[in-house]
């Protein structure tokens, strides 16, 4: 059972305020960056989230670096390959993998690039 201080999403900077409004009112727990602090380091965001449970929905390919390379805890990364994309088809590609992909999210990392999502096992 979830307590009250687990998040579904964490939502990094950059993703945009409509997907943490749409994944509220799809019931979900968001904790925003950019609320919280928008200079947060890419480390600390995957500490704060693997200490929350929550996935992190990005469009920062950073994240890969510190997952793969560095072998960094993570309860689950979406990176979103949308560059130059306008909110409203980040917006879309979310709704694209949601909610028929969602269990493959938790603990992986997930890329979403050309309309196709491609999941990697953290292990």
């Amino acid at each position: 059972m979830k307590t009250s201080s687990l998040y579904d999403f964490i939502v990094d900077a950059g993703v945009g305020r409509l997907i943490e409004e749409w994944l509220v009112q799809q019931n979900f727990k968001v904790l925003s960056i950019i609320n919280l602090n928008p200079e947060m380091p890419d480390i600390e965001i995957l500490a704060l989230a693997a200490s929350k449970e929550a996935i992190i929905i990005t469009m920062d390919k950073d994240f890969g670096e510190l997952v793969f390379k560095n072998n960094k805890l993570h309860a689950g990364v979406l990176l979103l390959r949308l560059e130059d994309a306008l909110a409203g088809e980040k917006l879309a590609a979310i709704q694209n993998i949601f909610p028929e992909n969602l269990q493959k999210l938790k603990n992986n990392f997930s890329v979403y690039q050309n309309g196709k999502l491609r999941v990697r096992n953290k292990s």
